[in-house]
C-alpha cells in the first residue's frame, strides 16, 4: 500500500473497529428477531452511525475509528436488509411477478455489492504530502517529454494548451513538447474522400506552421490505428525522454505541473505514475443548465478526484486517467506503451502495470485545466465510452481474478469497473413502480411494518454513509440526477459490450463547442415516455389506493417510491433545456489586485471579480467616466513570478457600481504567453475556486434545490414541443417554406 506508516496506523484502527463492529453486527444477523425488534435494534444501530459519523467529520486522534465504525456498522445494516429480502419477500404468484420480483432484488444486490466496494475503497482517503523541486539536484532530474495528442480540437484550443505547457517550471534542456496529430496522418490525406482529405491536408499544414511558430515538435503517422493509445504509442517509439506527460489538447497546465509530480518518480524508482486531478473551467451540461451551479454545487469530477482517487490511492489503486498525468517511459516499454484493447487505454494500461508490481501516486492538486463537453449530446458521448471502456476491461481483463494484484487492488478496480454498470439497476428501480401501479405485478413482498424495520434503516444507513464519505463533494440526490440522465443511453451501450466485448471503438469527445441559441435536446424523447408512463402510473396507482383497501399500504409506499423517481425525471428536464452560452469562454471568481492605467499614465487601483482567457472583470477604486477603450492592466502572475503588463480593450463600465469589464488584446507573442501565464497556469486559483464549491449541506437542502428546479423545466419543455408542433402545422399548410 501507499505511505507504510499511515496504514500502519490506520489498520489498528481498522482492527479495533472491526472486532466491536463485528460483535454488533453478529446480534443484529444471526439472532432471530420480528419486525418489531428488528426495528428497535436497526433504529439503536442507526444512532450509533449517526454519532461516529459526526464524530469522523472532525480531525481528532480517534477520527479513522469512527470512521471505520460506522462504516462496517452501515454493510451490517446492508447486509441484514440483503438476507431479509433473499430469505422471505421473493414469493410469486406468476411468472411475470416472479421476474420483476428476481429482476428488482439483483438490481439490490447489485447496489449492495457496490456500496460495500465503495466502503472499502474510500475507508482511509490518502493525503500525499506537498513535494516540489526546491530540494532536488536541478541537473541530476530526468528528461521529460510533453505529449499533446489531437484529432479535430480547434488550432485556437491547442495554442493555449502549447503556451502553457512552455510555462511549466522546469529546465528547458530537459523539456520536450510534441503535439501529436491524428487529423492529419497520411490515412486521413489519401482517403477517398476529397472534400475530407483536403481538410486534412489543411489542417496538417496549419499545425504545422504553429508548431515551429511555438517552437515545439509536430508528429502524425501513417494510420489511425488504436485512437489516441496508437497516436501516443507512435510518438513514444520516436522519443526519448525518460518521463512522459500526457495532456489532452483541451488540458492546460499550470507551472507547477512538473515540480509537483517529478519529485515522485525521482524518490520512488517503482512509481509509474503520478496522476493529478482533472479540473474542468466550464460546466458540463447538468452544471450550466441545472440551476446554473457551476460554481457553487461540486461538479461531479470533484466527488472522483476529490474523494475516490484518493482512497484509491490508499489501496495503491489509482489509476490512469488520460491525461494531466505523469508516466515513466522504462514502465511503459515493459507493457508495448499504452494499452490498446479497451477504448479506456488510460485504466487498462495502469491495471497492466499494477500486475507487475509497479506503483502509482494520486497528487490531490488541479494542475491542470480541461473543458467540459458543453452540450448534454455530447456528455452522453464522453459517459458511453466511459462505461464501454471499463466494461471492456471487466470482460477482457478480468480483474477480480488477475494475476499480480494483491486482493485490495482488485477490490480498488472492481469497484471503479462496477459503477459503470449502474444503468441496469437504475433503470430497474425507475422502471419497477410501473410494474406494480398499473400492471399489479408482485414486485415488493412485504408489510409496512417489515418496510420500516427493515427497508427504511438500510436506505437510511446508506444515506448517512454516503454523506460522510462524499459529503463535500456531492450534493444530496445529484447522483441519482446524473444516473437517470445517463442510464437509457449507456444501457444500450453496455448491452453492446456485453454482446460483443472487442466491438466498441474509440470515438472523440467534442470540445470547444459554442452554443448561439436556446435549445431542446435532441435526446429529450426518451425522457418524455419515460415521464409520460411514470405520470400515468401515479394516477393510476392513486385510484389504487384510493379503491383497493387491501393493498394500500404497499401502495402508499410505491406511490412514493414512483413521486421519488417522477420529480428527479422533471429535474432531469431542465438539463435538456440547452441554454444559449453568452461567453465564449467561462469565467471564474478571482480576487487578484490590479491596476488598470492609461498609455497617458492614468491609474486606477482596483480587484479582480472574475477572470478568463479572453477577459476580465475589475471592481475599480475610483472615478470611471473618464477611462478610455485602451488600458494596461498591471498585476503579479504566479506563474512567472513577476508582475505582467498585459493590454486590454474595455468592453464596457458601470460608474454607479465602479465595475469595469475588459478583453485581453495582446500586442505580441511574449505578451499572447503571459495572458496564457496569468489566467491559466496558476494552480492557486484552481485550488481556491474547489474550496469555494466543496462545502456540505444538508439533504433537506438538498432536496429543496431539487424541488425549486422541478417543475419550471416542465413548462419551458411544453412551450418548445408546442412552438415546434405549429411551426410543422404552418409547413405543412403552405404558410411557410422550408
Amino acid at each position: 500500500m501507499g505511505n507504510s506508516l499511515t496504514n500502519k496506523h490506520h489498520t489498528r484502527y481498522l482492527l479495533i473497529a472491526l472486532l466491536i463492529a463485528s460483535t454488533l453486527l453478529g446480534l443484529l444477523l444471526l439472532a432471530p428477531m420480528d419486525a418489531a425488534g428488528q426495528l428497535v435494534s436497526s433504529s439503536i444501530i442507526l444512532v450509533i452511525i449517526s454519532i461516529c459519523s459526526r464524530e469522523a467529520n472532525f480531525a481528532q486522534r480517534f477520527q479513522y475509528f469512527f470512521r471505520t465504525l460506522a462504516l462496517v456498522l452501515g454493510v451490517a445494516i446492508t447486509l441484514r436488509y440483503l438476507f431479509w429480502r433473499g430469505l422471505y419477500t421473493l414469493s410469486a404468484t406468476d411468472v411475470f411477478s416472479f421476474i420483476a420480483i428476481w429482476l428488482l432484488f439483483l438490481a439490490e444486490i447489485y447496489a449492495g455489492i457496490t456500496s460495500i466496494l465503495g466502503c472499502i475503497v474510500n475507508v482511509f482517503p490518502l493525503s500525499r504530502p506537498q513535494l516540489s523541486l526546491d530540494d532536488i539536484d536541478r541537473t541530476q532530474l530526468p528528461t521529460v517529454d510533453v505529449m499533446i495528442p489531437t484529432y479535430n480540437e480547434s488550432q485556437d484550443i491547442l495554442e493555449i494548451t502549447i503556451r502553457a505547457a512552455k510555462v511549466m517550471d522546469y529546465p528547458a534542456d530537459k523539456v520536450s513538447i510534441h503535439l501529436l496529430d491524428d487529423g492529419g496522418t497520411d490515412e486521413k490525406i489519401n482517403q477517398a474522400d476529397a472534400k475530407k482529405a483536403q481538410l486534412a491536408v489543411e489542417r496538417r499544414a496549419e499545425l504545422k506552421a504553429l508548431c515551429e511558430r511555438l517552437g515545439v515538435t509536430y508528429h502524425t503517422r501513417a494510420q489511425n490505428l488504436y485512437a489516441k493509445a496508437g497516436n501516443v504509442n507512435s510518438a513514444i517509439n520516436n522519443t526519448s525522454g525518460e518521463l512522459i506527460v500526457i495532456l489532452d489538447a483541451d488540458h492546460v497546465p499550470t507551472s507547477d505541473f512538473l515540480s509537483r509530480t517529478v519529485p515522485w518518480m525521482v524518490k520512488k524508482e517503482k512509481v509509474f505514475l503520478v496522476q493529478t486531478p482533472h479540473f474542468m473551467a466550464n460546466p458540463d451540461p447538468v452544471e450550466r443548465n441545472y440551476f446554473s451551479a457551476f460554481t457553487r454545487m461540486p461538479s461531479e469530477n470533484d466527488m472522483f478526484y476529490g474523494t475516490i482517487q484518493k482512497g484509491l490511492d490508499y489501496w495503491s489503486s489509482s489509476f490512469f486517467c488520460g491525461s494531466a498525468a505523469l508516466m515513466r517511459r522504462a514502465h511503459l516499454e515493459l507493457v508495448g506503451g499504452i494499452s490498446g484493447e479497451s477504448i479506456t487505454e488510460d485504466a487498462e494500461t495502469a491495471l497492466d502495470l499494477h500486475k507487475m508490481g509497479y506503483e502509482s501516486v494520486y497528487v490531490d492538486r488541479p494542475m491542470v485545466s480541461g473543458l467540459a463537453p458543453e452540450t448534454f449530446d455530447a456528455f452522453i458521448q464522453q459517459r458511453m465510452r466511459w462505461a464501454q471502456g471499463m466494461t471492456q476491461i471487466l470482460l477482457l481483463k478480468k480483474p477480480y481474478n488477475a494475476k499480480g494484484l494483491s486482493w485490495y487492488q482488485r477490490v480498488g478496480y472492481m469497484s471503479s469497473i462496477m459503477f459503470w454498470l449502474f444503468p441496469f439497476a437504475r433503470v430497474v428501480f425507475l422502471l419497477m413502480p410501473l410494474g406494480y401501479l398499473v400492471f399489479g405485478l408482485q414486485v415488493y413482498h412485504a408489510s409496512m411494518m417489515e418496510i420500516l424495520a427493515f427497508t427504511m434503516p438500510h436506505v437510511i444507513a446508506t444515506y448517512m454513509i454516503s454523506t460522510m464519505l462524499f459529503g463535500r463533494t456531492r450534493w444530496p440526490l445529484v447522483s441519482e440526477l446524473y444516473e437517470i440522465l445517463q442510464c437509457a443511453f449507456t444501457l444500450m451501450a453496455l448491452i453492446k459490450v456485453f454482446l460483443k466485448p472487442r466491438a466498441p471503438s474509440f470515438v472523440v469527445t467534442p470540445k470547444g463547442e459554442s452554443l448561439d441559441k436556446n435549445f431542446v435536446s435532441p435526446l429529450s424523447n426518451v425522457f418524455y415516455w419515460i415521464t409520460a408512463l411514470l405520470s400515468f402510473a401515479m394516477i393510476i396507482g392513486i385510484y389504487k389506493f384510493i379503491n383497493e383497501p387491501l393493498t394500500r399500504e404497499l401502495t402508499l409506499v410505491v406511490l412514493l417510491w414512483n413521486g421519488f423517481n417522477l420529480l428527479l425525471l422533471f429535474s432531469a428536464m431542465s438539463v435538456l433545456l440547452e441554454r444559449k452560452q453568452l461567453r465564449s469562454q467561462s469565467r471564474l471568481p478571482a480576487t487578484d489586485n490590479v491596476v488598470i492605467r492609461t498609455h497617458e499614465g492614468q491609474a486606477w487601483v482596483g480587484e479582480l471579480n472574475d477572470l478568463s482567457s479572453s477577459g476580465v472583470k475589475v471592481q475599480i477604486r475610483g472615478d470611471l467616466s473618464i477611462i478610455p477603450s485602451n488600458v494596461v492592466l498591471t498585476s503579479w502572475a504566479e506563474a512567472l513570478k513577476s508582475n505582467v503588463d498585459l493590454n486590454m480593450k474595455v468592453v464596457e463600465f458601470d460608474s454607479d457600481k465602479k465595475t469595469l469589464r475588459a478583453t485581453f488584446n495582446p500586442q505580441s507573442d511574449v505578451e499572447r504567453n503571459n495572458v496564457v501565464a496569468y489566467c491559466l497556469c496558476d494552480s492557486r486559483r484552481w485550488q481556491s475556486f474547489q474550496r469555494r464549491r466543496t462545502r456540505p449541506i444538508s439533504y433537506w437542502f438538498g432536496m429543496r434545490h431539487v424541488l425549486n428546479v422541478g417543475l419550471g423545466p416542465i413548462f419551458a419543455h411544453l412551450f418548445f414541443l408546442l412552438k415546434k408542433l405549429l411551426l410543422r402545422i404552418k409547413l405543412r399548410s403552405g404558410v411557410l417554406k422550408e
